[in-house]
């Protein structure tokens, strides 16, 4: 179960001459049996993971194993072929390209059916931009609701039962949007496929800790970020074609054909990836052979815990997060922020391409290249260099890895931020040729992805053994902010004008600027004197 990590230390075996070296952060670390990505008993969860400075080769923290004579039931050994930190490498990339694919999609989902407005006005008559706007927007509102239900429902029955619900769930609410008989009715569908969809932006950062030690996650989360970042902007070019030849409710359709696939996919090749979930169910297999009623799960407390407690502590466990860390709070805030400024930008792409340039709906999806070329950029770049700097870094400091080891170039990024709002706000206002505002938009791109993806991979360092609620608190955060800021776009851009209005976002944007520093610089003392008790 998903609700044990605050178990004591007798209870579970550790061979006193494998235990490692203690931590600088936890004095008595080597006194916690841990699984690594799966069970953290600090505090702080960061994991204790161990670079040797000179032959760079990896201590991973130690599996908890089984001892029936004590009733404990845990890892057959430390290469337990069923632990999924030693899973198949062919196995590992296939559940993470399932994952990855979906991700793709759900984003995608977002902002697809921003293009298509003008057709949805056509056929509905409806004219009030807000509710227009809303329509759209409603979407993230899902992504705010659903981590904090899912994420904690996943440590509690499984990545895989969850996550295959919350695709279904998505899936079938896109038949809803295509037959939606009116606006009303399509903010409504639009909302619950949100909430489905925002399943596997939950689940993908925990099943990134259930598979790949500290060590291996920036590559790992490099492809998974790829959905969240990239598909709002792949959304409207797709969208606004399709809106353009085929209608507004073919967007929908197209989603459901995707979708529909892709969770076929995953329910054929997926599986279970955390840890305390398979030995549950392992603790069942063998007091059912054994005919004994006395063992129990090395992730239970002596004891147990019952149904009602597992559940309470569950669905809390991202709010306290939220609410309880500071550092949680800070980084949830800043990419909120971020995350607004994004969508905020979004809102004058379709009107300023299709008024001002004459763009069609199709080609105004094109105009978002600039910001996903900047975004790609980023993404090889963070992938090629995210692990090895952390390796680099911990060589440094006895071999010991840190979670802020992700965050040395936070602040260059957060710093080339606020560039692009200047640039495109500027050259659009005087008219300047529409390949001038496009290219204005790549600094945002590479900024944003420089900033979001430590962040992402800092998150799960910091609290791999609940990963995915930790990645909702932040996840929720942002969709909120997402998805009620750029409903003031329309009257604040008809109030300053694009050059003003998009000057005064990046005033904004560098105003974050301090909360990088902060981050940076105070992350490990801040995490470290407000440790969050996950289990109470």
């Amino acid at each position: 179960m998903a609700t044990t990590a605050s178990s004591s230390r007798s209870q579970t075996p550790v061979d006193p001459a494998q235990a490692e070296k203690p931590s600088p952060l936890q004095p008595d670390l080597e006194k916690d049996v841990e699984s690594a990505g799966d069970l953290e008993k600090t505090p702080t969860n960061a994991e204790t993971t161990v670079v040797d400075p000179v032959a760079k080769t990896i201590t991973a923290p130690k599996l908890p194993e089984t001892d029936l004579d004590r009733g404990i039931v845990g890892w057959d050994g430390q290469d337990d072929p069923a632990h999924p930190l030693n899973f198949p490498e062919s196995r590992k990339w296939t559940l993470l390209a399932l994952v990855s694919s979906v991700t793709f999609i759900s984003p995608l989902a977002s902002s697809m059916f921003s293009p298509a407005l003008r057709s949805l006005m056509d056929d509905t008559g409806v004219t009030d931009q807000t509710l227009l706007s809303f329509s759209v927007s409603i979407y993230l509102l899902g992504y705010t609701f659903g981590p904090l239900l899912l994420a904690p429902l996943s440590e509690i029955y499984g990545r895989r039962i969850v996550l295959s619900s919350a695709n279904w769930f998505f899936v079938v609410w896109q038949i809803g949007c295509a037959l939606a008989p009116n606006v009303p009715a399509l903010i409504v569908f639009r909302f619950f496929a949100g909430i489905g969809g925002s399943g596997c932006i939950t689940l993908g950062a925990g099943i990134i800790a259930d598979l790949f030690p500290v060590t291996r996650r920036g590559v790992a989360t490099s492809i998974w970020s790829m959905g969240p970042l990239i598909g709002p902007i792949v959304g409207p070019i797709t969208g606004g074609f399709v809106g353009e030849s085929l209608g507004w409710r073919w967007v929908f359709w197209l989603l459901l054909i995707t979708g529909g696939v892709l969770a076929s996919l995953i329910e054929l090749f997926n599986q279970e990836t955390y840890a305390p979930v398979l030995v549950r169910r392992k603790t069942a297999r063998l007091a059912k052979e054994l005919g004994r009623s006395d063992l129990r799960s090395v992730y239970d407390p002596e004891g147990g815990i019952s149904p009602s407690r597992i559940l309470k502590l569950g669905l809390k466990r991202p709010l306290v997060l939220l609410f309880r860390s500071p550092i949680v709070l800070f980084l949830a805030t800043y990419m909120s922020l971020d995350y607004g400024l994004l969508y905020l930008f979004f809102t004058t792409i379709p009107s300023v391409f299709e008024d001002q340039y004459g763009f069609s709906p199709g080609l105004t999806g094109l105009a978002y290249l600039g910001i996903g070329l900047g975004f790609f950029s980023n993404l090889v770049l963070q992938a090629l260099t995210s692990d090895k700097v952390v390796m680099k870094l911990a060589a440094r400091n006895a071999g010991k890895v840190e979670p802020e080891m992700r965050l040395p170039m936070l602040v260059f990024w957060a710093s080339l931020l606020p560039i692009s709002f200047f640039w495109y706000g500027w050259t659009t206002e005087k008219q300047v040729h529409w390949i001038v505002p496009i290219i204005g938009m790549v600094p945002f791109g590479v900024a944003l992805m420089g900033v979001y993806m430590p962040i992402q991979i800092y998150t799960i360092d910091c609290y791999p053994a609940y990963a995915a609620s930790a990645n909702a608190a932040l996840t929720a955060s942002r969709s909120l902010v997402g998805a009620l800021l750029p409903l003031a776009g329309p009257k604040m851009y008809e109030t300053l004008g694009l050059g003003w209005g998009n000057s005064l976002l990046g005033f904004l944007a560098l105003a974050f600027v301090p909360i990088a520093m902060l981050l940076t610089k105070f992350g490990k003392k801040i995490r470290e004197k407000f440790p969050v008790n996950l289990e109470a």
